[in-house]
């Protein structure tokens, strides 16, 4: 059970990384791959609602899904989103991309080499994984137009199978270490950052909140 406090400033973190948007209609849904196979829930929710004619799905195996799952993510969560009534058809698959950079960049060359022209993404990830995703784009593909969606979960009340909200917690601070971060490597765009996103995030540190921060 989380404290108070750390739930604060937890929230503070989450509310940063997502991203909240109305979806709009897109050329393409760029599926992220991860551990939470409800991103290809709400993927094939989007192709359904007509937002998209087509699915990309990116990923393969992921600290967190490396050893536990028998496909890549891609295909994972390919399967899931025909399970959930999308048309196979309408679906590419990305197996081998291994950080987001790649999943942006994988992605474009499979579409190249498709020859499928693409002016606008609608970028499907888990909530904590939204603004990463849209710097990434905006680093690595700034000539689209994205827009960021996710499925509504919630850190504290609906972390995905197999982990807690403690962990979510460690996985929040990390990625906020990395949007500090990768921007110096070139690997995202610099985002603004709050004062009060910065305060959590130090605060989340040192309280011990490092698991998934970079070299651990």
């Amino acid at each position: 059970m989380l404290s108070p406090e750390v739930t604060e400033f937890a929230q503070t973190l989450w509310d940063y990384h997502k991203i909240e948007q109305v979806p709009e209609k897109a050329d393409l849904i760029l599926g992220l791959g991860s551990y939470d196979l409800r991103v290809a829930n709400r993927c094939a929710e989007l192709l359904l609602e007509n937002r998209a004619p087509l699915i990309v799905f990116s990923g393969a195996q992921g600290n967190f899904t490396r050893g536990k799952w028998p496909k890549s993510e891609a295909e994972m969560f390919a399967d899931r989103a025909v399970e959930c009534g999308a048309a196979q058809e309408y679906i590419l698959i990305e197996p081998n991309a291994t950080n987001t950079g790649d999943n942006v960049r994988f992605t474009r060359e499979l579409l190249d080499k498709s020859g499928i022209e693409v002016e606008s993404v609608l970028l499907v990830s888990k909530p904590n994984m939204n603004r990463r995703g849209l710097a990434t784009i905006q680093q690595w593909w700034p000539e689209v137009r994205v827009t960021c969606d996710s499925p509504d979960t919630h850190f504290l009340h609906s972390p995905a199978e197999g982990h807690t909200p403690e962990d979510i917690v460690h996985e929040i601070v990390g990625d906020l270490q990395r949007i500090v971060e990768y921007p110096k490597m070139g690997y995202q765009a610099e985002q603004e950052i709050p004062e009060e996103v910065n305060a959590a995030y130090k605060n989340l540190i040192a309280m011990g909140y490092t698991g998934h921060m970079l070299g651990n």
